[in-house]
């Protein structure tokens, strides 16, 4: 009986209901999906095709989607700027990957451990708290950018490695994503370490962090992009060049170039558009299948 329900179950799946491989029921859904995605990935293509193009195709109009005749002088232009600077492209690099770093592993600690406290924790201000993080989430950060500049003058941050790194650390979109996952993990599974005589440090590290994995990898995602890509702390917050990102560095190269030359301006920076997009896709790449995990993965199993 055990065998014929199996047959008869498996039987189903393969039939066309929810099958684990090709089927031709799922014919339906490529007609649908494949559209969609051809037109999401065509600004990542755009980008890839722009920054090869030479400059006759950059002003072209009608404007060209695709590259016809690729060039690498936009690179070679930008690498030239590179060895004209004052001080070595290495130096903004290195404060860029050193920031981006440190900003993405304390970011996600901090998130995490206040996403764990609310949600699993009783005490007072709790809800308060929560609903303040929540608040935070409509502002923009340039509705922000007076009252972050004087909090920074008043902590003696201004021109210190320390200003690009602490104003990300506790993002409110961080805070409310792993809340709301870790609010799918059962009290009981806390309880009963606790009853085992688990620390909340145990807790945490053991049984929180591997069951919000999807939530962390996105939180990772959205942190990276924000610090390598900000070149606004260097601009508002830094004085000195050898404190600044590479990110703000590109900024300054593209300008120079617009204003001397705008035909070779616009080259570089489409080269300079590419190299900064780069490091984005390929941590998203190796993270894609925790981001792409549902609520339902997140659970116990």
């Amino acid at each position: 009986m055990l065998q014929k329900l199996r047959r008869k179950f498996f039987g189903i799946r393969n039939s066309g209901i929810n099958p684990r491989g090709f089927h031709v029921s799922q014919l339906q859904f490529y007609v649908l999906l494949l559209p969609l995605s051809a037109v999401m990935i065509l600004p990542i293509i755009f980008i890839f095709s722009h920054a090869f193009k030479p400059p006759e195709e950059l002003f072209a109009y009608p404007p060209r989607f695709f590259v016809v005749n690729p060039t690498f002088k936009n690179f070679v232009d930008l690498f030239n700027r590179f060895s004209a600077s004052g001080i070595p492209v290495s130096r903004y690099l290195f404060n860029s990957i050193s920031i981006t770093l440190v900003t993405v592993t304390t970011s996600i600690f901090v998130s995490s451990t206040a996403a764990f406290v609310l949600s699993k924790k009783r005490f007072g201000l709790k809800k308060f708290l929560f609903t303040v993080n929540t608040v935070a989430l409509m502002f923009v950060p340039i509705a922000v950018t007076i009252p972050r500049f004087l909090i920074i003058e008043r902590l003696n941050l201004l021109d210190t490695f320390w200003v690009h790194i602490l104003p990300m650390l506790a993002l409110p979109v961080g805070l409310f994503l792993i809340k709301q996952f870790i609010d799918g993990i059962p009290d009981e599974v806390i309880e009963a370490a606790e009853i085992d005589g688990a620390s909340d440090f145990y807790i945490y590290w053991n049984i929180i962090l591997p069951m919000i994995r999807p939530a962390i990898a996105t939180i990772a995602i959205l942190t990276f992009q924000a610090t390598w890509n900000n070149a606004e702390i260097s601009n508002l917050y830094i004085t000195q060049e050898s404190l600044k990102t590479f990110a703000f560095y590109l900024t300054t190269l593209t300008a120079t170039s617009a204003g001397a030359n705008p035909v070779a301006g616009q080259g570089i920076a489409a080269a300079a558009s590419l190299i900064m997009f780069l490091p984005n896709l390929i941590i998203f790449l190796i993270l894609q299948s925790q981001v792409m995990s549902t609520m339902s993965h997140s659970g116990l199993k």
